[in-house]
């Protein structure tokens, strides 16, 4: 009976250990900026074997992957990602936007009730507090009682907070200007760990002020555009936007250290971060799993600054993934082979500059936000007798003056109604909708549907306004995003490494099912608002 016992026991504490050794020890999450789909394709030829390919190679790729709500911008495509739901639950609507209570607008990660840490600038005052859920990485914390870490890094502030979540050991993000340093918040810390004071003193970020050419030969970048062209913005300081760029002399005149934002350097410097703290903080050192979120923003800069078919664009990406390379390697290393998981996606993706689109005989354009609004202006007086029932117009919506339209005596619902006829009306809108649609028809496929997936009932405008596809209210060089077509939705989803099988699908998947994966693979309770499903053909 002893020995019955003995055996039990034994088998028992056997079970329990091969049970924890079944998880992975770190989860690493990658948002790539500005990242279509079609960049892994299209660059694939000039990818090297272990980055991108990697990942192609020994996991997962979801090649029909798509944001499932408008608007797509960075805030909230981190914060989707990691909730596995949307801006109607999630709540960070946008970048910035209206606050109908304050009467102002706010910032996504913008806290004045916290302070800098690492620097006296106000770059630091930042938190997760606008986010209403819990993200995967916030369920692994409580699944673990708190013991299995999170750290989230990113040059932007809202790419490093949004993903680690609200119960995150720490939060860092890049300050350039004068200082180029890592820093955080007291929302984490009171001061800095040494390590990154370590870091900061090691003089990394000073290291990549130097020229930025292209790595291969420029004439064999036959994936993009020609380098001098119309489309592209460039630096101040130099007259064209062709390879090289001296940053060690652009710098002045380029924001200082915020100068690396804008070149594939500022992603090899968040590698470097991403790497030290694997290593300060001894993330994935033991079975309890530990989450790193790496976000490589610098991406969504070049993208902006130089379109999404530029030579920039295109040795950014080959660059990055020399990055990937080395951050895959060091993880084999420093966790293990086969003992970490890695998924890859991106925030958003982008258009096509469209002054270029126009210039191969594409329909596109340029919306003039003024000029709307000074014709709306004069609607409003006409038929109102003032402009002040509207409050505010911003991120394509209208928010009305509620307390003014109950002094006048009208309908709510009437003057959404006029006001979304009248819009109707003006040049390059191609829908219109009201908040009382949004949030009384149940709209189940189209732009609508993402519409609605994105309009958060206590934060969002009273009419909602769509552009004519291509239309963009931007400058007429770079790039940019935020809609619902395919160039801003369709981003890749890579997953590879423990637990994970070999496989691609063309099956659409959304970018909210990636929480929900994440945390089935991890056996922990899916974050507390999530409309996703877990990709049960991904898993082992």
């Amino acid at each position: 009976m002893k020995r019955f016992i003995f055996i039990f026991f034994i088998f028992s504490i056997t079970a329990s250990v091969l049970g924890q050794n079944e998880k992975p020890k770190l989860v690493v999450g990658i948002v790539v900026d500005q990242m279509r789909y079609d960049y892994l394709t299209r660059f694939n030829n000039k990818f090297c074997e272990n980055g991108f390919k990697r990942m192609m190679r020994e996991g997962f790729n979801c090649k029909n992957n798509h944001f499932n709500y408008v608007p797509t911008y960075t805030g909230p495509g981190h914060t989707s990602i990691y909730t596995g739901t949307t801006p109607k639950y999630h709540g960070v609507i946008s970048n910035n936007w209206y606050d109908k209570e304050k009467k102002k607008m706010v910032y996504c990660a913008g806290d004045d009730s916290v302070t800098s840490v690492g620097t006296n600038a106000s770059a630091g005052q930042m938190s997760p507090h606008r986010m209403l859920t819990t993200t995967f990485s916030d369920e692994n914390r409580l699944f673990t009682q708190m013991r299995g870490k999170t750290i989230g890094i990113s040059i932007k502030d809202r790419g490093a907070i949004l993903p680690a979540g609200h119960t995150a050991n720490a939060a860092y993000w890049f300050h350039g200007e004068d200082e180029g340093v890592w820093i955080s918040s007291t929302f984490y810390m009171n001061t800095l760990p040494k390590w990154v004071n370590n870091f900061n003193d090691s003089k990394t970020a000073e290291s990549y002020l130097k020229d930025w050419n292209t790595l291969y030969d420029i004439e064999t970048y036959t994936e993009s555009g020609t380098d001098l062209n119309n489309f592209e913005g460039g630096f101040k300081g130099k007259e064209t936007a062709t390879f090289p760029y001296e940053l060690a002399k652009l710098k002045t005149k380029n924001g200082g250290f915020s100068i690396l934002k804008v070149t594939p350097y500022g992603n090899s410097l968040i590698a470097d971060f991403a790497l030290a703290a694997i290593d300060g903080e001894a993330l994935g050192q033991d079975d309890i799993t530990d989450v790193l979120t790496v976000s490589f923003s610098c991406t969504d800069y070049v993208g902006h600054n130089f379109g999404v078919n530029s030579k920039e664009i295109e040795d950014t990406y080959i660059r990055l993934d020399k990055d990937l390379e080395r951050f895959f390697n060091a993880l084999d290393k420093k966790v293990g082979k086969g003992e970490y998981v890695a998924f890859l996606t991106a925030d958003h993706g982008a258009i096509d500059v469209p002054a270029y689109l126009q210039s191969v005989r594409i329909n596109s354009g340029y919306v003039d936000n003024d000029a709307r609004k000074k014709v709306f202006q004069k609607f409003l007086m006409e038929t109102f007798g003032t402009n002040d029932i509207v409050e505010n117009i911003s991120n394509n919506q209208i928010f009305l003056n509620k307390e003014k339209i109950k002094e006048l005596d009208l309908d709510l619902d009437d003057v959404q109604e006029a006001i979304v006829n009248e819009q109707m009306t003006y040049k390059h809108i191609s829908k219109a909708y009201t908040a009382t649609a949004m949030g009384s028809v149940d709209f189940i496929e189209g732009i609508e549907a993402l519409l609605q997936k994105g309009y958060n009932q206590k934060r969002s405008g009273d009419v909602i306004l769509v552009d004519d596809p291509a239309y963009i209210n931007y400058g007429k060089t770079g790039s940019t995003h935020g809609s619902g077509l395919n160039y801003d939705t369709h981003v890749p989803l890579l997953i590879f490494g423990k637990g994970i099988k070999h496989g691609h699908t063309f099956k659409k998947t959304e970018i909210t099912d990636i929480a929900p994966t994440i945390s089935a693979l991890l056996g922990i309770s899916f974050p507390n608002f999530a409309i996703g499903q877990p990709l049960d053909f991904v898993l082992e």
